[in-house]
Order: structure tokens, then sequence, then C-alpha cells
């Protein structure tokens, strides 16, 4: 048997390469690649070591990564960054009612607690 990709028997790098130009496919390495990103529904895997290639090919680019990738959550996306915690009026006014304190104050606890109400009330109790 002849030709094939068997093992010992199959195309060397050089007419394989001759092959893939002769079909219009280009192969390139992307230089500086700092990091590379692919985000689900719920987490995104980082590769801070990735290779990445480009195959060119008549209508189509693929890109190859390769690298080990680290699982993060959607609230960790960004290093040393806390996720952004939305606090309505309304809870900094129960906060102010229950708690008996200025408005800074109650902004202040209910970001520390990410807007845990009842943790925030129960927090400015017991300075008190």
């Amino acid at each position: 048997m002849r030709g094939g990709f068997r093992k010992g028997m199959g195309l060397s790098p050089k007419k394989l390469n001759l092959m893939m130009k002769q079909m219009g496919i280009s192969v390139e390495e992307l230089s500086d690649v700092e990091e590379v990103v692919i985000k689900t529904a719920d987490a995104e895997l980082v590769f801070e070591d990735a290779v990445v290639t480009v195959m060119d090919a008549p209508g189509s680019k693929m890109y190859q990564i390769t690298g080990t990738p680290v699982k993060r959550s959607k609230s960790e996306s960004e290093p040393g960054a806390e996720p952004v915690v939305s606090i309505s009026p309304e809870d900094v006014e129960i906060v102010m009612e229950k708690a008996g304190c200025s408005e800074a104050e109650a902004k202040a606890t209910l970001t520390e607690t990410k807007g845990d109400l009842a943790e925030a009330i129960s927090r400015l109790c017991e300075v008190e």
C-alpha cells in the first residue's frame, strides 16, 4: 500500500506544505499572544500561555489554540477586581431606617456585604 498517513509511511512535512500551498492554504503562528479567553455561559477558559496558529483557507480562517487553560467563574473574570454590586436606593433606605445610620454608612456597608441587607443591618447594629 502506498501513500496515506500511516505511521512511518506518511507524507513528509515538506510535501504536505507543498500540497497545502497548491490548495491555497497557509498556516502561520500569531506572535505576541498574551492571553486567550473563551467565554461560556457560566465560566471562562483562560489560556495565559497560549500558542495560536491561524490556518487560512479560501473562504475561512481556523484558529488553533495550544496551551493549558485555567477555568474561572464569571465573577472572577478580572483578576483582583471585585464583582460589581448594584445597590438600589430602596435598599439604602431600608438599611438607614432599620439601623439608624447615615446614607453614606448604609451604602458603604451594603457594598462590603455585596448587597446583603440582613448582613448590612446586622453589622451596623453591632457597632452601636
